[in-house]
């Protein structure tokens, strides 16, 4: 039995048209290799992609009523990036049940986020091609609800850009960021990064990520500089 059968299974799916769902899951990789009539996910994830932006978006427009535009960009923008989707993908087992070819396989595909962000793209294309709007609505606002309410605003604000604003209302020079420490694991990174200007060190932030500790060091410094 395939795999992303199991998948369907976990969000109480019973398919009208069980090969809309197969091509949701198959990678170009895998449609290549068996050269039929089979075509990959890219079409569906194409209406996916726009069906998960507007939900999301309905989603944060209800329970927000007095954010304003710009914030309910932001937050949407956070709710649906690569990295988010990605690990949606991996927390209801999609990348077990992705159809890849054999070379895709070996280089570890379904464990890549730009593949597992396709997927789960193109898994939101086939609910709503085969189980209608309403559906995949009530999908959708399961999955994201909980992120759409108790959202952080410190993931929202871009602590670099505001930064830079601040010291370039003197000067057009900019900060500079340097990691000063890394450890762990390839799979699981700390970062420490620390922002400075004309020599001096303003701030300094830890990370999953260099961006996340890039953030994280930006934060601070303004934290100092706006007592």
């Amino acid at each position: 039995m395939p795999k992303f059968l199991d998948v369907l299974k976990k969000f109480n799916i019973i398919p009208n048209d069980v090969i809309i769902f197969e091509h949701a899951f198959s990678h170009s990789s895998f449609v290549n290799e068996i050269r039929g009539n089979h075509v990959d996910y890219e079409r569906i994830e194409f209406i996916g992609d726009g069906v998960l932006d507007l939900v999301v978006a309905d989603l944060i427009y209800k329970n927000h009523p007095t954010m304003d535009q710009g914030l309910m960009s932001k937050l949407r923008s956070s709710l649906v990036k690569r990295e988010a989707l990605a690990n949606y993908a991996r927390r209801y087992g999609f990348g077990e049940a992705i159809l890849l070819g054999n070379g895709e396989k070996i280089n570890g595909g379904n464990n890549l986020d730009k593949i597992l962000e396709d997927v789960f793209e193109s898994f939101i294309g086939a609910v709503y091609l085969d189980q209608g709007f309403d559906r995949v609505y009530s999908l959708i606002k399961d999955i994201f609800i909980n992120g759409v309410i108790n959202y952080s605003f410190d993931e929202l604000t871009d602590y670099k850009s505001k930064l830079q604003e601040y010291v370039q209302a003197d000067t057009r020079d900019c900060v500079t960021y340097r990691v000063i420490k890394e450890t762990g694991s390839s799979q699981d990174k700390n970062f420490v990064v620390e922002v400075g200007w004309e020599g001096n060190i303003w701030g300094i932030g830890s990370g999953q990520s260099k961006k996340k500790a890039e953030q994280n060091a930006a934060k601070d410094a303004l934290s100092k500089v706006a007592r």
